[in-house]
This record gives C-alpha cells, structure tokens and sequence, in this order.
C-alpha cells in the first residue's frame, strides 16, 4: 500500500469507526451470532491474488460487526469499563502507523522520554509519592508477574543468577485476598512458587483482607519452615470492588520483610479523586502497584502503568544487554526493555497523551464523578424494591446484586439469577456480568462506558426486573 492509497483508505477507515461509535447504541450489546457462525462465514484458504481495500473494508460490517459484544455501548454493564476515547484511539493509531519499537533509548528517544513523563503524569494524577517511577506493561497480569518475581529475586537473593528455585532451600510463599483476581494466582505459579505454596486470606464481611488472617497465616508458614515472599493486596477486587486495608497490611509486610504489591487495575482510576484517596491510605509501604488506564481512564488498550519504588531492582532482575543493543548513552538513559518481560515495546504513550492532553484532568474527574453517582442510585433503587439486595459496598462504580424471590434459596436461587441475566444479555438491551459470591451467583453492573448516563442505569434497571419477574 502506498501512501497515496493509505491517506484514502485510511478516511474511509476512520470514516468507518466514527460511524460506529456514532451509531452503537443502535446495535444489539451482546454478540448475536451462534457458535462457529463467524467462521463459517471466512474463507477457508487465503486469497492468491490481492483483493480490493473496500472489499475488506465491506466485510468489517458483514462479518466482523455482527460477531461483536459492543463493549463501547452505552449499555454494556459487564466485566469492567474499557474505555477507550476516541482522542487515545488516534494515539494508538499514530504509534501503529510511525511502526517504531522500543528496543531501547536509542533505537527511539521519544518512545522512551515520552512513556517517563506520561507514567510521572500518571502519578502525581493519582498522589503517589515522588519515590515512584513508572513503565507502561500490556495488561495488569504482565504487571503482576513482575512483581512477583521481583518479589522472588528479592528474598531468594537474585537466585536467578544461580540454580534459581531448584537450590532446595525453604518454599516461598505469596498471600493474597480471598477475592484477588484470578491473574495473580496464574502469576504466582508461572513465576514458579507452585499452586500449593499460594495462600488465599480469609476476608471480612466487606470482601476485604483480613489483616489479623495474614498476620495468622505468615506466621504458620515461618513455623513450618516456609519463607513469606509477597503480600498482593487489591484495592477493587473484580467481584465486588471491595477495598484491601493497605495500611495495616503494610505495617505487617514491614515487619517480616514481606514484599507488597498493590493491584488496583480498575480502582486506580478513582484515585485522580481526591475524596477517593482514603482507599490509597498506606500505599507508600507498598514495593510495587499496578493501574490499568484501560480500565475506566479512557486508554485504549493495552495500557498497564506499573509503578515501583525501587527501580534498580526492578533492572537487575529484568535486565538484559546484548552487544547490538549497547550505546555509548546506556548509562545516562532509561532503557526499557530492562524494566519488564518484553525485548520490544510499543508506543504505548501516545495513546496516554493524547488522552490525558484533550481531555484534561478536569473532565477525567467529572467523568468517574458520574460514574460514581450513577452506581450509588442504582444501589439506592435495588434496596427500595422489593425481593431485590445489593450484596456489597458500593465503593465506586460497580454494584453486586441478586434478585430473591420469596421461597427460592440454594441452587434454585442460583438457577433463577443465571437465567435471568442470560434473558438479559440475550435481548441486546443491556450487558451484565453474573459472578459467584460466597458460593452463590449474583450479578454485578459495572458502570462506566464513555457514553453512558443516568437514562441507561434507569433503562437497564428496569430490564433487569423485567427479565427477573419473567424468570419467576
């Protein structure tokens, strides 16, 4: 392709994006399609000889649109909020289209100077101390794995440099939260501390870590001979948003020299809110934290901003130089390819600049603001109706909630939730996404599209009683 041919492809494509966006609230929230159906509609072999531009452009609506869950739809209520603001969109455009890859500082200085200062902008947005520097990750499971085998090198040592885990010493052992995302046991195990030496901390009646069961349970391992290595404490779990009390969390990672990381993938957003802070109280005692920007902010994804205390030991640990990689600058720069897992590394600030730039921090807040407001009357009006509970704190935007019929308990119970919120899902009106909580299904609403207002949550509010009074 040409330049000539991309600049009038290219209008058509952005011509093709706007109107979806323009147009989504049109469009079922759920996929519609069956299993298989999307691919059953694709050729079997590739082409031999080049098709036309428009041809594929055509077939973005023909085959690709139908097999989508619109997750920038005003009533897509599930998982979480992936924003992704049309203004972070043209970054990440931009950084596809100038096809540069951060190999290290020389290889492309912007890439770099840029990600230091947007991660630094990051920081002071969510008031963490000057100590803290930033580098921009893919997801917050890449994040977590660094952390904990930053955590592993520090208490081993820096094993790696030797026969690693296999030396035969004392079992390492990670705590976190009962209600920890499923990413941090998954990175637990690939950073080789075995499923068994994983200990999940009973939680309070608020689905927060209990630090009396850490104190308990680190304890019990220094007993048995096993060694603590890494605390993982949330602040907005993915079930229920429930807040980890990092303070005394901390004070106990001090005291036995336990590394601690912070996961507040999604509710790291909230914490550009001043009145939001008190979740952040006791974060300076932390090693390591990660924020998603893609979760709520507005980055497009993939936009995982991990933040360390101590970078020195983030590079030794992830630290590595080959003779075509070496400038005569390496030891005046920052080389990021020294800072995570990956050789090579996108410009993924552009997408964090142009989005912080166009919007502004002031609209940034008054976005979380409403998104914050709309879950508490949607909270407010589940407790006024009948038959219906709101299962946990509303501390941001997500809201836990089960409709109870009079008589229906146990399986029953959770046969109904799940059939209603299938019912839901399948009449395109609106997305949710049930979840288990202590041992029985209920159905969480994350709040937070771009483009959703009070008159979604209300419409979405009354189908969910409409399908739950069906499903009776």
């Amino acid at each position: 392709m040409t330049p000539e041919e991309f600049r009038r492809e290219g209008h058509r494509l952005i011509d093709w994006i706007a109107d979806y966006r323009a147009g989504i609230a049109a469009q079922p929230v759920m996929a519609q399609v069956k299993p298989g159906e999307v691919k059953a509609a694709l050729p079997k072999s590739p082409p031999q000889e080049p098709e036309p531009f428009g041809a594929i452009i055509a077939d973005l609506d023909r085959l690709i649109a139908p097999g989508l869950s619109h997750f920038q739809h005003p009533r897509f209520f599930g998982y979480f909020p992936a924003n992704s603001d049309l203004a972070s969109v043209l970054g990440d455009y931009v950084s596809t289209g100038l096809g540069v890859i951060g190999l290290s500082w020389q290889s492309s200085p912007a890439l770099t100077e840029l990600e230091e200062v947007m991660t630094d902008w990051l920081r002071q947005m969510i008031g963490l101390g000057e100590a803290w520097r930033g580098v921009i990750q893919d997801t917050a499971s890449t994040s977590t794995l660094v952390a904990l085998i930053s955590a592993r090198e520090k208490i081993s040592n820096y094993a790696l440099a030797g026969k690693g885990l296999q030396d035969g010493g004392a079992p390492l052992v990670v705590y976190v939260s009962g209600h920890a995302h499923s990413s941090v046991d998954k990175a637990a195990t690939l950073a080789g501390f075995g499923a068994a030496n994983i200990r999940h901390v009973a939680v309070d009646d608020a689905f927060a870590m209990r630090p009396e069961a850490l104190r308990a349970a680190i304890e019990a391992d220094r007993a048995a001979g096993r060694r603590p290595c890494a605390i993982v404490a949330t602040v907005g779990t993915t079930t229920t948003t429930a807040i980890d009390p990092l303070a005394p969390i901390g004070a106990i990672a001090r005291e036995f020299g336990v590394w601690l990381h912070v996961d507040v993938a999604m509710a790291g957003s909230a914490m550009i809110l001043p009145e939001c802070r008190w979740m952040f109280d006791g974060i300076e005692a932390a090693d390591s934290l990660v924020l998603n920007p893609h979760k709520w902010l507005g980055a497009a994804f993939d936009c995982s901003a991990y933040f360390v205390q101590d970078p020195q030991h983030l590079v030794r640990v992830m630290s590595t130089n080959p003779s075509y990689l070496q400038s005569s600058v390496d030891g005046a720069v920052v080389n990021y390819r020294d800072w995570g897992i990956p050789l090579g590394r996108r410009f993924r600030a552009l997408k964090l600049w142009f989005l912080i730039r166009s919007q502004g921090v002031a609209a940034l807040q008054a976005r979380l603001r409403r998104d914050i407001e709309n879950a508490r009357w949607l909270a407010e009006e589940v407790r006024q109706r009948p038959h219906w509970r709101v299962l946990a704190p509303v501390h941001l935007q997500t809201v836990c909630l089960r409709h109870e019929p009079p008589g229906l308990s146990g399986e029953a119970l959770d046969r109904h939730t799940l059939a209603w919120a299938d019912a839901v899902n399948r009449s395109g009106g609106a997305y949710v996404t049930p979840a288990t909580l202590d041992g029985r299904w209920m159905v969480r609403v994350s709040i937070g599209a771009l483009p959703t207002e009070r008159d979604d949550v209300a419409a979405l509010w009354r189908l969910l009683q409409d399908c739950a009074e069906s499903a009776s």
